[in-house]
């Protein structure tokens, strides 16, 4: 079975700049309310996988499936 540290590495990111937040924002797609962000792109695509660790973790412990990537 795939663990959480190999599905982080398949969910892709969405990486855009907010003029209303002052930031780019991260989230992934397929976990909605899973974001993030960061005063450049690399800052929340790094931030990002943080809270999809989070994001999974918390799944996990609460009996619920990973989504598909």
């Amino acid at each position: 079975m795939e663990g959480i540290t190999e599905r982080l590495k398949r969910y892709p990111i969405y990486i855009a700049w907010s003029e209303e937040d002052g930031a780019y924002i991260a989230s992934i797609p397929s976990l909605p309310g899973c974001i993030s962000d960061g005063p450049t792109p690399e800052a929340a695509a790094h931030n990002i996988q943080e809270a999809l660790s989070g994001c999974l973790e918390a799944l996990v412990a609460n009996g619920y499936p990973l989504p598909s990537a």
